[in-house]
């Protein structure tokens, strides 16, 4: 293996070594070098080699691609860059190098002033005259803690992942996917699956009643909603241990992010279940990322589909590393995930000129387009409306969009780029620019200071990772 260049990669091997719960004697040994070397390595004082990677990847279990590449990584790098063009910080002028040398060298600190940004934003949303609480942990909600959790573990968890692809494989059925999911919970745990009148359950979209047994499903859901509500109480009663195990790991920082964290475990292996690992990746390979071929093949919907694509993560077996969005017609983001550190919005919305938002003057087709961050990468993405799986309201509208994307460098492998000259075709610059829409930044800074979160409040996109059951 031959290096282009040095890397210092001493914060993501401290950061390893503490997730595996070792001291640096320990983890030295492990990797057959001296504990005053691994000090060195740690501090940046010395390179990692190509030889320390390979040890790396015997000893723990490690990407070498991946963990190499996140030598300055550009993850913690944009957030920051994000917290510092907000206008009161933008005058002190720090500079990219600057911010990826802290996002290197001092993860907990650049965490630490994300946080701090982060309870200053949601002060700043409440209302005048709001009581004020005191905890400031609490200032972090639970939305933007498992946001973040499930962006660090690059949604992708392997126990799930093993679990469920051994459990989906052996509920294979060829003409039906729903009925094996109910034969397994009816043997062997006793459960009946009952579709009902949505009035019986207040609009809900389903509910578990452990006394009776029973799983009731909304009559308004479409079949393939029915098949992943069925898979995700399959999943809480499957996996309850792993999924314990997880939580206790994950280090919740209150109840109600355990709560949204629990909620969503369930809704990945749910997911993971209805189209297991290894067969949706050949399948996703063999038709080259077609969503309509996935859908038709594992009875799925597009959106669960879409959310399965950025999971596909396993080191011996990588898809393309898919990010997606899904929005309402008035741009607010339910779902967000990425494969890799796709620079998201964190205190914003998404940016206009992503065709993301057009996706609902033109419903049923497929937008294509480039699109290129601040820092210079570009993405291919593709955009369409889909159905919402319940309309408890019907004031509601009935439509939201999916926007799913890929490095510039994939899209070869996808058959929605044919015909796209990738290289010569402009790519359409898009933000986040700043922590608000590059729309508003000459009429943000020119408004008075008191007037500026009005004037931003009304182009607040909410946040949300959770993965509303069934997706």
């Amino acid at each position: 293996m031959m290096l282009p260049r040095k890397l210092f990669l001493g914060a993501r091997l401290a950061r390893l070594r503490r997730e595996r719960g070792l001291n640096q004697s320990q983890m030295a040994e492990q990797l057959g070098i001296s504990g005053s070397y691994l000090n060195h390595l740690e501090r940046n004082q010395r390179p990692v080699t190509a030889g320390i990677l390979v040890r790396l990847a015997e000893a723990f279990d490690v990407d070498v691609k991946a963990f190499a590449s996140e030598a300055g990584d550009s993850g913690g790098a944009t957030l920051l860059a994000e917290i510092f063009s907000d206008p009161m910080l933008a005058d002190l002028g720090v500079s990219r190098y600057e911010l990826v040398e802290l996002a290197d060298n001092a993860p907990s600190v650049a965490e630490g002033i994300a946080r701090l940004y982060t309870a200053v934003r949601e002060v700043q949303r409440r209302p005048e005259g709001e009581e004020r609480r005191t905890d400031p942990r609490s200032l972090i909600t639970p939305e933007t803690w498992v946001r973040d959790y499930i962006q660090a573990q690059r949604n992708h968890y392997p126990e799930l992942e093993e679990a469920s692809e051994t459990l989906g494989g052996a509920l294979n059925h060829p003409l039906s996917v729903s009925e094996p999911l109910r034969q397994r919970l009816k043997e062997a745990w006793g459960v009946e699956v009952r579709v009902v009148e949505p009035e019986i359950l207040e609009d809900a979209s389903q509910n578990y009643d452990p006394q009776r047994r029973l799983l009731m499903l909304s009559s308004l859901l479409r079949p393939e909603n029915r098949t992943f509500g069925i898979a995700y109480q399959l999943a809480l009663l499957e996996f309850a241990p792993i999924i314990a195990r997880m939580l206790e790991a994950a280090r919740s920082p209150d109840p109600g992010s355990r709560r949204l964290l629990h909620m969503s475990f369930a809704n990945y292996a749910a997911g993971a279940i209805i189209m297991p690992y290894g067969k949706f990746l050949r399948a996703a390979e063999e038709h080259r990322y077609n969503l309509d071929r996935l859908t038709a093949q594992f009875g799925a919907n597009v959106e669960q589909v879409s959310h399965r694509l950025t999971t596909l993560s396993r080191p011996s077996a990588k898809g393309v590393p898919f990010f997606m969005l899904r929005v309402d017609p008035a741009g607010n983001i339910s779902k967000r995930y990425a494969g890799e550190n796709f620079p998201f919005s964190h205190f914003g919305g998404t940016c206009p000129r992503w065709h993301l938002h057009t996706a609902f003057q033109t419903p049923g087709q497929t937008i294509r387009q480039l699109i290129e961050t601040p820092d210079g990468q570009r993405f291919f993405t593709i955009s369409r409306t889909i159905e919402r799986p319940i309309r408890p309201d019907l004031r509601d509208d009935a439509l939201l969009a999916i926007g799913l994307g890929c490095d510039v460098k994939y899209a070869p492998r996808i058959a929605y780029a044919d015909g796209l000259d990738l290289t010569n075709t402009p790519a359409t610059p898009v933000g986040p620019a700043c922590a608000i829409c590059p729309r508003l930044q000459c009429a943000y800074r020119a408004t008075p200071p008191a007037g500026r979160m009005l004037a931003v409040e009304e182009n607040r996109k909410s946040i949300s990772p959770y993965p509303f059951v069934p997706s």
